[in-house]
């Protein structure tokens, strides 16, 4: 295991000078998960917390809802034609009485590490499906300066990308700015579902009193694992989508883009910043 990083070899040309050296990589490799026994996705990841990832996946697909919900996650021994094991296919098995969505088991998705898990369009679909519905009650009261400052503590705590320049990241935070957890992946979806499955692995699902920080934009994936998750508050560093938005709007989530520096667009659910002072200065 262990597979985070890769060394390979480049030219570099700097000012004309061209020079030979190992240089360091995020690690790709494919992950299948199966559920019950039966493949069900191929993602593009990084390497590391990859059951964590399969339980935030199904997490973020409807089919578990609670760490009562799971009764196993393995690697699958004989993976291969020769009988090894890559260590890139694990199987789910859910908790007897665990009623798993015929359309899941239907259908076969292949994701990857640019556009996370395409083609669920229905903002109904998620919103009828989460088992966690939105429910910050009280709703959290977040000062936009404590949110300005969350994108350097996430920067500051991310080990891999240093040797590399090529992850992304998603952190959970609480309403106070304390960094809960972090993931690293190559695909933001991924470092998402390794929070989500993580905190359903310790038993701590609905996230109902934390902030997502997520590096790069906001899709409209990102906004549903966060609903999925019962999370009142995704921020980007970067743009959503316009379906992102809808299903914030839709769901009650607060959805900040373009959070750099002091500067920040609420899209959805504003209600929760704190923004009379702001209002009364400008």
């Amino acid at each position: 295991m262990g597979r985070v990083t890769e060394r390979r070899k480049v030219i570099r040309i700097r000012d004309g000078a061209v020079s030979s050296r190992p240089d360091t990589l995020v690690a790709e490799e494919p992950l299948e998960i199966r559920l019950n026994g039966k493949p069900l996705a191929i993602t593009m990841r990084t390497p590391g917390d990859d059951f964590a990832l399969a339980a935030g996946f199904l997490v973020s697909e409807g089919v578990l809802a609670r760490r009562s919900d799971l009764q196993n996650i393995v690697y699958c021994a004989g993976a291969t034609a020769d009988g090894s094991n890559t260590y890139n296919v694990v199987d789910v098995t859910t908790a007897p009485g665990v009623t798993v969505p015929d359309i899941t088991l239907e259908r076969n998705v292949y994701t990857t590490s640019s556009c996370g898990l395409c083609g669920k369009a229905s903002l109904d679909a998620v919103r009828t499906t989460t088992r966690w519905p939105i429910d910050d009650a009280p709703p959290l009261r977040i000062d936009p300066d404590l949110l300005a400052d969350l994108p350097d503590r996430l920067r500051a705590a991310q080990r891999v990308f240093d040797r590399t320049g090529g992850l992304h990241a998603a952190a959970l935070f609480t309403d106070t700015g304390d960094l809960l957890d972090i993931r690293e992946d190559v695909g933001r979806h991924n470092a998402v579902d390794k929070l989500i499955g993580r905190a359903l692995q310790h038993g701590d699902l609905p996230l109902s009193r934390v902030l997502l920080l997520v590096s790069g934009r906001a899709s409209f994936e990102l906004a549903q694992k966060a609903v999925m998750a019962g999370i009142p508050v995704l921020a980007a560093v970067s743009a959503p989508s316009s379906l992102a938005v809808d299903l914030a709007a839709e769901t009650g989530l607060t959805l900040v883009g373009f959070l750099r520096g002091h500067s920040m667009n609420v899209y959805a659910g504003e209600h929760r910043l704190a923004l009379e002072a702001t209002a009364a200065q400008t």
